[in-house]
């Protein structure tokens, strides 16, 4: 088993998919300028006071602007006390999840009902910051797909999104049988895999244990073996489409290093030989624990939808959240890339929360705040494939930004609240400024 992940394990980089959005309206300004903001750039140091000019679809100067260059832009201030920042990314994204009570209520909405909610999920990322998402499947086949191309064309509002299909599960390894398509062996994998590329789809996945939740299927239960798993990854990447994977148990890790997977969800039971796997292909994984979703039952807030704190004591949902919590620290402590989001679109995870992540990354896996706005900026810009166009505020990037009521740094859990958005803007186009009426153009 070993050789054969080894064989495979080889340098590897995505084709970058297509993130670009033609999203310009007639009343959007061709620059603006945010002055007297502290700019949070996402390299990694301090914040510090300048301005931030934007032109067209591309930050231009980012502290020190000229005043000629600067001319005609839409002046938005923030007097001293501002933060500008890159748009957030979340890692695990699942637009068309619906806010459902149970797993079987995911499709429970017409079709036609389901792309207007789809729709609006993309739409509350944007109100809540978010500028980046990276697919981590969808309810029905097409919908994270459909709703990219309306964002693109700038017919409706949303971040910049890499789109998934449903998950890809073994017959008897279904969480959720309705959003999930069947292959079992090497040969399903890659006919499978192929048939979603044509769809459109940028990322591939994989749900390869079980979880917790599920009456029957725990978490430390593997579906997959390794040669499927290689199967699939192989078919993905000879496409350069990227692939993720749920994969909360050790076996199930180890399997995902081994045969390449680009992003692992959860890894919540990571054992020392899954650790050591990760430290030493660091540099080409990711992963995404996606602890809220968890969390929240843990805490109780699952309750009013029919799981007590109890009951998620009892089903070992509390034990994974201790569990994986300590693991995330390890993979700090050891410099594995770990990002924040997932699993949003549940009664107690809705959507519109996603921000809950960064405070966890802080609270429960040791992070710095810096670090934890690092994980959602710079480095999922990285994943996205645009590592020196996204992520940042830094001259040359795409002008994704947010500005910040406060410092984030201090406060992490300030991103949380969207009246503390004073503005957004994705590509260059305001999608939010909460001082619009008292901006003014440059002389």
């Amino acid at each position: 088993m070993g050789s054969l992940g080894d064989v495979h394990r080889r340098p590897y980089r995505p084709t970058p998919a297509d993130i670009t959005i033609n999203n310009c309206r007639p009343q959007d300004p061709h620059k603006i300028l945010f002055q007297n903001v502290h700019i949070l750039d996402s390299t990694g140091a301090e914040p510090y006071t300048g301005d931030v000019l934007i032109e067209g679809e591309r930050i231009v100067a980012v502290g020190q602007v000229d005043r000629t260059a600067a001319q005609g832009s839409l002046i938005i201030d923030g007097a001293g006390t501002k933060t500008l920042m890159s748009g957030l990314a979340d890692s695990h994204t699942h637009l068309s999840w619906n806010n459902a009570a149970t797993s079987n209520e995911l499709t429970s909405l017409p079709l036609e009902e389901h792309v207007l909610h789809t729709a609006n999920s993309a739409r509350t990322y944007l109100d809540c910051g978010y500028t980046m998402c990276f697919g981590a499947a969808a309810a029905q086949p097409r919908l994270d797909i459909a709703v990219k191309a309306a964002i693109k064309s700038g017919l409706i509002s949303g971040p910049r999104t890499l789109a998934n299909c449903s998950e890809v599960t073994k017959p008897g390894g279904a969480i959720v049988p309705k959003i999930s398509r069947y292959a079992d062996g090497p040969e399903e994998m890659r006919k499978v895999v192929r048939e979603f590329v044509q769809l459109g789809a940028d990322n591939i996945k994989l749900s390869m244990t079980g979880d917790n939740v599920h009456p029957t299927m725990p978490s430390e239960e593997t579906y997959f073996n390794l040669e499927e798993t290689v199967a699939a990854v192989e078919e993905a990447h000879l496409h350069g489409k990227r692939v993720c994977a749920h994969a909360r148990s050790a076996a199930s890790v180890t399997q995902c290093v081994r045969a390449g997977v680009d992003v692992i969800y959860h890894a919540s039971f990571t054992d020392e030989e899954g650790m050591n796997l990760l430290e030493q292909h660091k540099d080409s994984v990711w992963v995404a624990p996606a602890i809220n979703y968890l969390y929240a039952m843990a805490q109780g807030e699952a309750e009013p939808y029919g799981i007590s704190a109890n009951m998620s004591e009892q089903k070992g949902v509390t034990h994974e959240v201790e569990v994986a919590s300590q693991n995330m620290r390890e993979m700090r402590r050891r410099g594995i890339r770990v990002l924040p989001g997932g699993d949003y679109g549940f009664a107690w995870a809705p959507h519109g929360t996603y921000a809950r992540d960064l405070k966890h990354f802080v609270d429960l896996f040791g992070y710095t705040p810096m670090e934890s706005v690092l994980a959602a900026t710079a480095m999922s810009g990285e994943l996205m494939g645009y590592p020196n166009e996204l992520g940042k505020v830094q001259p040359g990037y795409y002008a994704d930004v947010i500005l910040v009521d406060g410092n984030p740094l201090e406060d992490i859990s300030i991103l949380q609240d969207r009246d503390r958005l004073h503005s957004v803007v994705i590509n260059g186009h305001i999608h939010k400024n909460l001082s619009l009426a008292e901006d003014k153009v440059s002389a």
